[in-house]
């Protein structure tokens, strides 16, 4: 018998893991994370610094990993602040490590 998509329920620890793992998709997602979590934090400009790419690519994946809740922002003008959301980091790595076990 055939499921059909929209027959099967998801948990929300489901669409969480989806949410973080769209997020992670990639490379330079992962790579700013990266930079993120040895740097604490960093303004975007920093980031244009150490990433050869325009500053609306930059910014583009700062929105898709704060829309995901990875990492957070905090305005100081004329410059926003980012870091790892600490909360969300470890529910997406404890749902990744319970996914993989």
């Amino acid at each position: 018998m055939k499921r059909h998509l929209e027959d099967i329920e998801y948990s929300e620890n489901t669409e969480v893991l989806a949410k973080f793992a769209k997020a992670l998709s990639h490379p330079t997602r992962i790579a700013i994370l990266k930079h993120l979590g040895a740097q604490s934090c960093c303004f975007t400009g920093d980031l244009v610094d150490v990433f050869p790419l325009a500053q609306s690519t930059v910014s583009q994946h700062l929105k898709e990993l704060k829309n995901a809740g990875l990492i957070q922002g905090e305005l100081k003008p004329p410059k926003i602040k980012y870091c790892i959301n600490q909360e969300n980091w470890n529910t997406a790595k404890s749902l990744f490590n319970n996914f993989f076990d």
